[in-house]
């Protein structure tokens, strides 16, 4: 068995009714690569059953501790149905984007079943007329963004001839002995004994960088230790880096508590293109991307007459994992706070702030220990670490308090060569990603080949209208190139 980290432990702390806490992505397929020109269920189960050796998340099961005094466990299925995490549907002709984007918010909107491996699959037939879709539901306890990649890099090929893997040594497929109730109830006081020293360990390294700790924010006392801890260290001679953990979000249309339904949108930009205004700017391809998102959302909360008088402010997951940490799974990031300059009306000045903003996150990040956000949740008990989560939450939406962000904002770097799933060729690969009350908008972009594939996940109700912010990236696009040229 494999213990679950505390961040591990926080996603799926977050979930509620109204709230789930898997990622995915949906990945467009010419099935007339595949063997035959068509892509069978049985085909693509074959092709995953033979790769699941070489991706052990997805045979993990949860194990929750009798009280919740420590965190979780992950084992291995003895009871693995690959019949129940594979699945497929087809689309109604015509099989439009819009009816695609539909059907993935229905299915991302329902959750996962915690008493079997937290993921499935989905085959889509009838997209755009004859071609397919796959979509993804794995966990976010089980996977952050590169160890995501990992896995799907797995399950993908170079050509489309379909490979041959075999299992490392000593992985079998029988599963896990599950323990009984009294021996976990005995693992989780041995970890409740331990805790204290967990603390004491984070402390040093943790306590000048709580401010930047939002989801911490709820805990009575933390912040001003956090603030003090911040002057003592640098009256010390410490490093004078500062995040923008201090940056207060305003209120939006999506700042409200989640209703239970989704929406989707999804659409590529211009490789080519955004490379091109970041060569022209001297900036990189990361500041483009998040200055396009503040330039769509600035259109968009112009047009709702929703603008607020202060720049939004998004999260931003960072990836800590190092080369040794390859193939460890789990989560291994950083939440940064960055502002999204939706104040400025010029493109340009605002692609400048934002590469200044960023720049200085970078700065704050090289000054913070790896092992952040793990760490700050030790702070907390295991058993009250769920309740902490929604706290913090509930605490910016429900009762007048500000949001801890207003959005989402990830860029994942995809590869520029193709790939193949079952040996139909994959045209472009969309995130799907988590929204959370408070913050009920997420914009995540995957590169490959020579796009950018951005995935847009809304709440239902607070942003029905999610498709035109794919639109407005188009058109922000547009005038940064025009500008460029």
């Amino acid at each position: 068995m494999r213990q679950l980290t505390s961040v591990d432990a926080q996603f799926l702390a977050l979930e509620n009714p109204r709230q789930t806490g898997h990622v995915g992505s949906l990945i467009m397929l010419d099935p007339s690569t595949a063997p035959g020109g068509q892509l069978t269920l049985d085909a693509f189960q074959a092709v995953i059953e033979q790769r699941l050796p070489v991706v052990p998340p997805l045979r993990w099961r949860l194990v929750e501790v009798p009280l919740g005094l420590d965190h979780g466990y992950w084992l291995d299925d003895p009871d693995f149905d690959l019949d129940f995490h594979v699945r497929e549907l087809a689309l109604p002709a015509p099989g439009t984007d819009e009816m695609l984007a539909e059907q993935v918010a229905r299915i991302i909107a329902r959750p996962l079943d915690r008493a079997r491996p937290l993921w499935e699959i989905y085959l889509l037939h009838g997209v755009r007329g004859n071609q397919m879709a796959v979509l993804t539901k794995i966990h976010h306890a089980l996977i952050d963004g590169m160890s995501g990649a990992e896995i799907l890099g797995a399950l993908l090929d170079l050509s489309p001839e379909i490979r041959q893997v075999s299992a490392p040594d000593g992985v079998g497929n029988n599963g896990d002995r599950v323990p009984g109730r009294l021996e976990l109830l005995g693992r989780g006081l041995l970890g409740l004994a331990g805790y204290p020293l967990r603390v004491a360990r984070a402390v040093p390294g943790t306590l000048p960088h709580l401010e930047e700790v939002r989801s911490l924010r709820a805990v009575p006392g933390v912040p001003m230790l956090g603030r003090i801890s911040a002057l003592v260290q640098r009256g010390l001679g410490g490093s004078n880096a500062r995040g923008f953990g201090g940056l207060e979000a305003p209120q939006t249309p999506f700042s409200r508590p989640l209703s239970a339904h989704r929406r989707f949108a999804f659409g590529s930009l211009s490789l080519a293109e955004v490379k091109a205004v970041k060569n022209a700017h001297g900036v990189t391809v990361n500041d483009v991307v998040v200055a396009l998102c503040a330039g769509a959302l600035r259109r968009w909360l112009l047009a709702k007459e929703a603008l607020p008088d202060k720049p939004l402010v998004a999260q931003i997951p960072i990836s800590v994992r190092t080369p040794a940490q390859a193939g460890s799974y789990g989560n291994r990031i950083m939440l940064m706070t960055v502002p999204l300059f939706t104040t400025e009306p010029d493109p340009v000045a605002r692609l400048r702030a934002t590469h200044q903003a960023l720049r200085e996150m970078k700065e704050s990040q090289q000054a913070m220990p790896a092992a952040l956000l793990a760490d700050a949740n030790h702070f907390i008990p295991p058993a009250l670490l769920s309740r902490a989560a929604r706290l913090s939450f509930a605490l910016s939406t429900r009762w007048g308090g500000s949001p801890l962000w207003n959005l989402v904002v990830s860029n994942v770097p995809g590869p520029r060569f193709p790939l193949y799933l079952a040996g139909a060729k994959v045209t472009a690969t969309y995130p799907v990603s988590v929204i959370t009350d408070g913050m009920g908008l997420n914009i995540t972009v995957m590169s490959y080949l020579d796009s950018l594939d951005f995935g847009v996940v809304a709440d239902r109700d607070q942003v029905p209208d999610v498709a035109t912010l794919i639109d407005e990236l188009r058109e922000e696009l547009a005038v940064l190139t025009r500008v460029a040229a």
